[in-house]
């Protein structure tokens, strides 16, 4: 054996880490150990968040025809948000009494300017309420409807009113909120409660009445008015007047004067409590009218954990529901993220066990052995800088990391080939491992930066796509730098201590394999023009079969979930669309 080293005046990193092995072995170490810790701490979600550049601008004026309502609230509101900043376009429905505004931004807009626009059309929209007609309700906003209400739960009730059924959830409402990452939780099915005064003004003008005299006399009746402070020396007792009304029952027993003799209200009127106009969306569990719970998670929180620690809460809640009242899961997102995060893990175990066997067979056993430990230094350095940017395990950063394995494996490679040429040469595992970075290092760089590069317009377009797909470029760039690292630091040393000091050269022998692919390599290069026609034609080829291909941003959607949309006329009732609705469960049972 001779030693062989070239004497650079530049600074070698592979000669450094094998003359400093005690801190290169802790660094390892050190790296493996904040691998698997940021691994266990990466957040669990099915998609990564993007920003939604809709709101839903809303106003309600009761009575009014649809014409009206068109003319007189929907168009003067959208004629006034056209003066939105990064505004793309508006949308828009109307119905008898109900008007919708969609507020749609620019693809182009950037996230950190979303929620001052906002700002912007609350205030331009707030500006002109003052001047829209007598009785519209509103303008409301809600920017908030991209919340993910990943987890539902059904209650349905025998032997309860609705409204002790809703009292019941609001209490369930209020310790759901208790638990740890828990976002938002809303009741779904939930219809508002309105008192209705009906009167005959035949009646009302036989007792010298009008409708204005009655609405008076009520409005005074339910008035809230001071009426004084008793002050003693220890404290302070406020008075307030008693006849305020509390429920219809006690607006039933209100009497007015009438003519100098005192009739009860309801010989004058009708009263009566129903359900609010327009009605909300109805929630049915399995045929049966119930109401919901849609919880969604605050955006710091895993996935996972948080479906695990809800299901927990959710089992005491069941065990103390009284009889008649039933709890059924809806929806879980949390078993859907499962199930796409382990096969999204299991597919990178196998894409690890193609790598690592494809790695054996060229290069031998003990590089091979090299190869094997480098990856799991590469994805812990990884995952603790994914946890440091703050990316988690969804769809699509583990889609970066199976696109980056056969990428992230390709330096360690070339370091352990590099060494294994040198010492089929018979040079010792210093100056081999020495060589392979002052030949090899600078050009892995370069191919890293240039793959990196590749995904540059990904991570930096300025769209909801690119922000969307950001953590693809992240997770790329981290993987593929780390990758690099790895193999002029680590890789080298776990060289010199699993490569023999010898090994026979196999270059000049008999390789069957590589004597084929040098035969083929001299055809080719024969024949250049030949060569190069045949790769033109395979790229015309490739152009014209990539025109019959589908453009889809992502598969479809496996969850085992099926929408369907059942559209009626404008003018249909609730109780219409609900009869519909019912005949669709019927065949759907």
């Amino acid at each position: 054996m001779r030693s062989k080293s070239s004497t650079l005046s530049s600074f070698n990193l592979s000669s450094w880490a094998l003359d400093n092995k005690p801190l290169v072995v802790f660094l390892m170490l050190a790296t493996l150990i904040a691998g698997l810790m940021s691994f266990t701490r990466l957040s669990r979600n099915e998609d990564p968040p993007f920003t939604i550049k809709t709101m839903v601008v809303s106003a309600s004026w009761p009575g009014a025809s649809t014409r009206d309502t068109t003319h007189l609230l929907t168009d003067r509101i959208e004629q006034k948000l056209e003066e939105t900043p990064w505004l793309d376009h508006l949308d828009s429905y109307t119905r008898p009494g109900e008007s919708v505004v969609l507020v749609n931004l620019r693809d182009d807009t950037p996230p950190g300017e979303v929620t001052k626009i906002w700002y912007q059309v609350r205030k331009k929209a707030s500006d002109i309420a003052a001047t829209l007609p007598n009785g519209v309700q509103g303008p409301f906003f809600d920017d908030e409807f991209g919340d993910t209400f990943g987890i539902i739960y059904g209650f349905t009730a025998e032997g309860f009113s609705d409204r002790a059924l809703r009292d019941k959830l609001d209490q369930i409402r209020a310790d759901i909120l208790r638990t740890k990452d828990v976002g938002k939780v809303n009741l779904l099915g939930v219809q508002e409660e309105q008192i209705v005064v009906e009167f005959s003004p035949k009646r009302l003008a036989s007792y010298g009445l009008d409708v204005q005299a009655v609405v008076r006399a009520i409005q005074a009746q339910n008035a809230v008015t001071p009426a004084g402070v008793i002050r003693r020396t220890d404290e302070q007792i406020g008075l307030s007047v008693s006849g305020a009304f509390a429920s219809e029952a006690s607006l039933k027993t209100m009497t007015l004067a009438v003519n100098g003799r005192f009739l009860p209200l309801t010989d004058l009127v009708t009263v009566k409590r129903v359900d609010a106009d327009p009605p909300a969306p109805l929630f049915r569990v399995n045929g049966r009218k119930g109401l919901g719970l849609a919880i969604s998670m605050a955006p710091t929180g895993n996935l996972l954990d948080f479906s695990a620690a809800l299901k927990a809460r959710m089992r005491g809640v069941a065990e103390k529901l009284p009889h008649g009242i039933e709890m059924t899961q809806v929806a879980d997102q949390g078993t859907v993220v499962k199930e796409a995060v382990d096969g999204f893990t299991k597919v990178l175990v196998e894409a690890i066990v193609i790598v690592l066997a494809v790695s054996f067979v060229s290069l031998g056993a003990r590089a091979g052995l090299v190869v094997t430990f480098s990856i799991p230094l590469v994805l812990a350095m990884t995952f603790s800088c994914m946890e440091l940017a703050g990316i988690g395990l969804q769809r699509v950063s583990l889609g970066a990391l199976i696109i980056a394995l056969g990428l992230l494996v390709d330096d360690a490679m070339i370091t352990v080939e590099a060494m294994v040429g040198r010492l089929e040469r018979g040079w010792d595992r210093r100056s081999a491992a020495s060589y392979a970075y002052e030949t090899t290092a600078f050009p892995m760089l370069t191919g890293t930066l240039v793959m990196i590069a590749g995904f540059v317009p990904v991570g930096f377009a300025a769209s909801s796509a690119g922000e969307y797909c950001y953590s693809l470029f992240m997770v790329i760039l981290i993987s593929l730098l780390a990758s690099w690292i790895v193999a002029v630091l680590f890789s080298p040393l776990i060289g010199a201590w699993i490569l023999p000091k010898t090994m026979a050269s196999h270059g000049e022998g008999g390789d069957r394999l590589r004597q084929v692919f040098e035969k083929r390599l001299e055809q080719v290069l024969a024949r250049p023009y030949m060569t190069l026609g045949a790769a033109a034609a395979a790229l015309v080829l490739a152009c014209i079969g990539a025109t019959q291909l589908q453009e889809q941003f992502f598969p479809p959607s496996d969850r085992p979930e099926l929408l369907v949309s059942l559209n009626l006329p404008n003018a249909a009732s609730i109780d219409a669309t609900d009869a519909e609705a019912k005949k669709l469960e019927a065949i759907l049972a």
